[in-house]
């Protein structure tokens, strides 16, 4: 059984490579390589998956997911220049792809009993959207 969270954040972000010319940037990532930075209004769905606990009825305690959800992304990331801000993007390019990734990172070692982080799900916008699962491709 699966259940899932959501949250919501606003971050910036430049998408651009170190060392590389604004024109090469421009051309991998277009108007995102804007040295200015642009923001997103970023919606993140967590599914846990488990067993539902005989006693209480619940695969695990959603307030206490979301109090994670709050310390690991929402805190760190809400309101933040992610290049310049979230020490995980200093060197790393913070696309949907990497956000999900890291996000994946901070989640996992909360869900290791019996209730398992099952899925990242991040929205850059309301129609783009990248999953992981920690699973290699």
């Amino acid at each position: 059984m699966k259940i899932t969270r959501r949250i919501e954040f606003s971050s910036s972000h430049i998408c651009a490579l170190p060392g590389r010319s604004a024109e090469e940037n421009h051309s991998l990532y277009g108007a995102a390589a804007n040295p200015q930075g642009h923001g997103h209004n970023f919606v993140l769905e967590v599914t846990i998956a488990g067993e539902p606990d005989p006693v209480t009825g619940m695969i695990v305690d959603l307030k206490r997911v979301k109090e994670i959800l709050n310390q690991e992304v929402v805190g760190p990331f809400d309101h933040r220049h992610l290049n310049y801000e979230v020490p995980a993007f200093e060197k790393v390019v913070p696309t949907a792809e990497n956000m999900a990734l890291e996000i994946w990172r901070r989640l996992a070692p909360h869900f290791s009993g019996s209730a398992k982080l099952h899925l990242v799900r991040l929205f850059e916008t309301d129609d783009l959207y990248v999953e992981y699962t920690g699973e290699p491709v």
